[in-house]
């Protein structure tokens, strides 16, 4: 299992939702990558995708108004 960080601070949507994709699909299945992010439109967005896209992931607030979205790729 590899665990990928991808930092996607001060970016708005739908940047970081579209480096996500990107980066997810360049992963094995079973690898996890972990996006930080600071922007609450991406907060809702990447989750989102995440789960209509079958992959496991959590969220996690890091400080106030900052998270991590942690996807581990399933197929």
């Amino acid at each position: 299992m590899t665990e990928k960080m991808l930092d996607c601070l001060g970016e708005a949507c739908p940047v970081p939702l579209i480096r996500t994709q990107k980066a997810l699909g360049e992963l094995a299945v079973g690898d996890v990558l972990v996006v930080s992010i600071d922007h609450s439109c991406a907060m809702k967005n990447i989750p989102e995708w995440a789960n209509k896209e079958g992959h496991n992931f959590e969220i996690e607030e890091v400080s106030e108004g900052q998270w991590e979205v942690v996807i581990e790729k399933t197929h």
